[in-house]
């Protein structure tokens, strides 16, 4: 059943793209609120509104939304998924491939969520039903080091750390090619592709993207890349290296040649979260996480190594 929200635009997020000032009053995903936007759902002072109308202070604004049903939380055993780090406040697991973060309406597998409830574990209340305690997110395909708030003052501190860009998130990614120069920057936005409602792409007026990179081994047709983040958007190492026309190997979803892959054994996107280092958001220690690489991408660096 829809529901109707009436509120005015609060000053604080005035001149804010209209989809981005749903998403803030109203807990909304930016997908979902440019989803209601673009179903007329969003009416600012008796007209509708555009996703990328800028807000005013004191406008009136009627929101109709059909609400989504948070997918249940199912606890499941996932052996493959280790602890990291555990405290009364943080846990950061090794997250394997195959594992989501959270439940989705677009994905009916297995989540890192359902994963820890299984496993006992007892994580914040805080956040959307079906992300509690999620601070930050991995894809399905990439494996490696992932942060589950347990308290909510961890979860508060996290989110903020996250959106500060104080959390220091370091990535190994096997590209084709050689990336020239070796070492670099890609500041390029990424918004939603023109195309296709679920990939991205480096656009005009995307959202700020930034992505350091350096290269740690050439080989005849691949190099593996330390990658470092000061932005955390969606899939933004996979599409800045598409850009640059390096794709990660394995991941056909941006334009990465499937026989490369074939050779080398990858089934899934070449990308692994290695590290990941912040500030305790309770004790104010320094929290530094390795990730050791999972066997399956280890297989083709070995065969890359053999020649």
């Amino acid at each position: 059943m829809a529901e109707t929200r009436t509120i005015a635009v609060p000053e604080g997020l005035s001149g804010e793209r209209l989809d981005i000032v749903l998403s803030r009053l109203f807990g909304f995903s930016r997908a979902f609120a440019q989803a209601v936007i673009e179903q007329g759902g969003a009416i600012v002072d008796g007209k509708p509104g555009a996703k990328s109308d800028r807000a005013t202070s004191g406008a009136m604004l009627d929101v109709t939304f059909e609400p989504k049903r948070a997918p249940a939380i199912e606890p499941i055993v996932v052996d493959s998924m280790a602890i990291l780090y555990d405290d009364d406040d943080v846990v950061i697991v090794d997250k394997p491939p195959g594992l989501a973060a959270h439940p989705a309406p677009s994905w009916d597998g297995p989540s890192v969520l359902g994963a820890l409830a299984g496993a006992g574990y007892r994580i914040s209340t805080s956040g959307p039903p079906e992300r509690q305690g999620i601070v930050h997110r991995l894809d399905v395909g990439t494996s490696g080091a992932m942060a589950v708030a347990k308290s909510e003052i961890a979860y508060s501190k996290l989110k903020r750390a996250f959106k500060a860009r104080e959390v220091h998130k370091t990535y190994l990614a096997l590209v084709q090619g050689h990336p020239d120069p070796s070492l670099g920057t890609i500041d390029a936005p990424i918004g939603r592709h023109p195309s296709s409602s679920w990939r991205f792409a480096v656009v005009a007026g995307g959202r700020d993207s930034i992505t350091h990179y350096e290269t740690l081994e050439a080989f005849s047709a691949a190099s593996l890349l330390k990658v470092t983040l000061e932005t955390g958007r969606t899939h933004q190492i996979r599409v800045h290296m598409s850009a640059q026309k390096h794709p990660i190997v394995g991941d056909t979803v941006y334009g990465a040649d499937p026989t490369i892959a074939e050779r080398l054994g990858a089934s899934r996107q070449w990308l692994h979260a290695s590290e990941l280092e912040f500030t305790h958001p309770v004790t104010g220690e320094l929290v530094q996480v390795s990730c050791p690489i999972p066997e399956d991408l280890q297989v083709g660096l070995e065969r890359l190594r053999a020649g």
